[in-house]
């Protein structure tokens, strides 16, 4: 990287760090800019799934408090979001890189949807009747094999899968959104750690890239979660989504 580039990547992971801590679809920011830095798509995928981790580990600390009493619960959806992680990372890597760069658009139009979607499974989420303590904690088979399949989703390219794990949770669990919220946040960094271990062992990762946004992130990541929610969320989503139809247009462009 040369120039202006090195700040553009850092604000770049603020801003994905941030979004992640909020929403899930960070990944909108980040990944199209290090395609825009001339990237192929799956070393910026990778670059963009390592860099990243530090970010999603702030954002899951500044929601701390929402996280008592969920120990028991997330030690099990983290294990089948590992696996999962890993075997979208795994698909990622045994996969030409013809196949990555054909479906991109796709799962980036996917990803698009789901911000769009996102206040919507919020507002159902708010909607639910939320007693005291939460009548039903356990983690049956339909829960953890959705949290697998959010997992292979994360693993292989990751945009937005906090809204998938939105959703998935929403569901399953009668809790308190900002409590759904804050175990999002600790399945993504599960379902983004495993993988990430693997690229770093194995796969091509730009480390200049990857350590600039890790730096971002981290910062982004504790903004997100302490000061995010007053943000205008409308605005926020439809930076998101310009991204993303700007990441479509240039890969088909190109």
């Amino acid at each position: 990287m040369t120039g202006w580039e090195p700040m553009f990547v850092f604000f770049g992971g603020l801003a994905a760090g941030a979004i992640n801590a909020m929403v899930g679809a960070g990944s909108l920011i980040t990944f199209p800019l290090l395609l825009a830095l001339g990237y192929p798509p799956v070393i910026a995928n990778v670059s963009n799934t390592v860099g990243l981790i530090p970010g999603s580990v702030s954002g899951a600390m500044g929601y701390r408090r929402e996280l008592v009493g969920q120990k028991s619960r997330l030690i099990r959806l983290c294990f089948a979001a590992g696996f999962g992680g890993l075997a979208g990372g795994v698909i990622l890597l045994a996969m030409p890189s013809s196949v990555f760069e054909f479906v991109v658009p796709y799962l980036i139009g996917l990803a698009c949807v789901l911000v769009v979607l996102q206040p919507a499974v919020a507002r159902r989420l708010e909607r639910r009747a939320i007693p005291a303590r939460p009548r039903r904690s356990e983690v049956g088979p339909a829960l953890l094999v959705g949290v697998f399949l959010c997992g292979i989703y994360g693993g292989y390219f990751g945009a937005a899968q906090g809204v998938l794990l939105l959703g998935v949770l929403g569901i399953s669990l009668n809790e308190h959104l900002q409590r759904i919220n804050a175990a999002k946040n600790v399945i993504a960094v599960t379902v983004n750690l495993v993988p990430a271990i693997l690229f770093m062992l194995i796969a091509d990762v730009s480390w200049p890239a990857a350590l600039i946004l890790a730096a971002g992130s981290v910062l982004g990541g504790q903004l997100g979660a302490r000061v995010g929610r007053s943000l205008p969320a409308a605005a926020l989503r439809a930076a998101v989504l310009a991204v993303g139809i700007l990441a479509i247009i240039r890969i088909l462009t190109d």
